[in-house]
């Protein structure tokens, strides 16, 4: 179960910290992550998604610089300056504005669970006094979406740190990730480019026993044996051509971690035996040394190629392919789960108008639905690509609309519907209605795998009233048929 928030406490004396992160992560339920400088803070903050963030002024005001450039970049998280003892209040509060609460040193492990409490408290206050405001500010004929499950800031949507998402597919992926994390096995996650894969392994780390240790990433695309071999293994000094000094490489760099290799599909043979055998033992061997190392890192490989049909082709190892699939993963195009897109666009319209800043009150609905018919070969990336660019056309104080939109996305033709699409069947409007009725209970069964109780949720019915429609449209017959 997650955490009721997350806090990052940024301070080079992280020891100093020992009783109150146990406070915070005993008492409280908070998951407590630390960076040692602004610049791991930073790394943190991009991967990780952030409540509140406590930074350490030890008088280089480097606490204070970083909390002001979180106004900016991150408005939506609660700000904590510790400062020393003497450091006068006044002055602190006019060089740091809008920090929530003020600490000092010597530090009080109770005082500090109870601000940080209090600071997310207060934090969900505002935020539903401002759903609260613009929904009463939308007419009923408002351009905008008004069905509040459209919301990203809704209960109905759903985050794994920096994912956002509203679709079955999408929770029960995740679902899987938070239990993957918790192991201590490789991971392979497949899919498209642009669908996520990256966001998805940063995510488990910061999910698993690992994270107090650095992710690194490594693209393994276009990359020569030689080239990749240094990058993760190291080398020393003359191993060849350039090689000037020693380099520690990724495997030992991240010990304790995790390594996040993308696009593994394209390792040359030859070096797929070098991994299979670090993913064996953990040995490493760099480039032009005698003596092997060992390395405890936790592997993450993505690959937007089926590595199964690469095995068939007798293209990627076999025994490879199975030793990274400890858990197995797909992350499924945006076109598969159109519900997500509402989401994301808000999500995405509410981050680039922070980072521009730009106030923008929402998406029109004539957008939200051009988008819904879009195909976005790129998938995410190609949708907040677009975002971006339609917030930084767009004026202060109004709504991205189709006007805002490029000019490729607005002559796109709509995305084809499926080869078997639904056509209902009939020759009255109540036979019509019926076919329409059954084939919607059946697709809301077949998608919770005939979970009942869920597909009765889903569709507002009882389970009393949903086995009577089973029964009299012979749902079960064709199920177990």
């Amino acid at each position: 179960m997650d955490s009721p928030g997350t806090v990052l406490i940024v301070s080079q004396a992280g020891a100093a910290w020992s009783a109150a992160s146990d406070i915070l992560t005993e008492d409280f339920g908070y998951r407590v992550l630390v960076a040692r400088s602004a610049g791991d803070a930073a790394a943190v903050l991009r991967d990780a998604h952030i409540d509140l963030v406590i930074a350490e002024d030890a008088g280089s005001g480097a606490g204070r610089a970083l909390l002001a450039g979180l106004r900016v970049s991150h408005a939506d998280i609660v700000r904590v300056l510790v400062l020393e003892a003497d450091c006068p209040l006044e002055a602190a509060a006019l060089a740091a504005p809008a920090v929530y609460q003020f600490l000092r040193k010597p530090l009080d492990a109770q005082q500090v669970g109870l601000v940080v409490k209090r600071g997310l408290e207060a934090r969900e206050l505002a935020r539903r006094h401002r759903l609260l405001s613009r929904e009463f500010k939308v007419a009923g004929d408002s351009v905008l979406f008004k069905d509040a499950a459209q919301n990203p800031f809704r209960a109905e949507s759903q985050r794994f740190e920096k994912l956002v998402f509203v679709s079955e597919k999408l929770a029960e992926l995740c679902d899987l990730a938070r239990k993957a994390a918790r192991t201590e096995l490789p991971i392979l996650i497949q899919g498209e480019t642009g669908t996520g894969k990256e966001l998805l392994a940063r995510a488990i780390h910061y999910h698993s026993n690992r994270r107090g240790s650095p992710l690194l990433v490594q693209n393994c695309g276009g990359m020569n044996d030689e080239l990749l071999q240094s990058e993760l293994f190291g080398h020393r000094r003359g191993a060849f051509t350039g090689a000037i000094s020693d380099r520690l490489g990724l495997f030992r760099a991240a010990d304790g971690g995790t390594v996040f290799l993308d696009e593994i599909s394209e390792v040359s043979p030859a070096f797929q035996v070098n991994l299979l055998r670090f993913l064996q033992g953990g040995e490493v061997k760099p480039l032009g040394a005698d003596k092997v190392e060992f390395s405890n890192v936790r592997i993450i490989a993505a690959s937007n190629r089926p590595l199964s049909a690469l095995v068939a082709e007798k293209k990627f190892r076999q025994d490879l392919y199975f030793r990274l699939r400890g858990f197995e993963m797909e992350m499924p195009p945006l076109r598969d789960r159109p519900e997500d897109i509402p989401a994301l666009a808000e999500f995405f319209a509410a981050k680039h108008s922070e980072a521009m800043g730009r106030k923008i009150l929402g998406l029109s609905a004539g957008a939200i639905e051009k988008f819904g018919t879009f195909a976005f070969p790129g998938n995410v990336r190609e949708l907040e690509n677009e975002i971006r660019r339609m917030v930084a056309l767009a004026k202060d104080g109004e709504y991205l609309t189709t006007r805002n939109m490029s000019a490729a996305l607005l002559a796109a033709a709509p995305r084809k519907a499926a080869a078997n699409g639904f056509v209902p069947e009939g020759a009255t409007l109540k036979d019509k209605v019926q076919s329409l009725e059954k084939h919607l209970v059946n697709e809301v069964l077949r998608r919770h795998r005939w979970n009942q109780s869920r597909a009765a949720h889903e569709l507002g019915l009882s389970r009393v009233g949903l086995a009577s429609k089973i029964r009299r449209y012979e749902l079960a017959t064709a199920h177990h048929g």
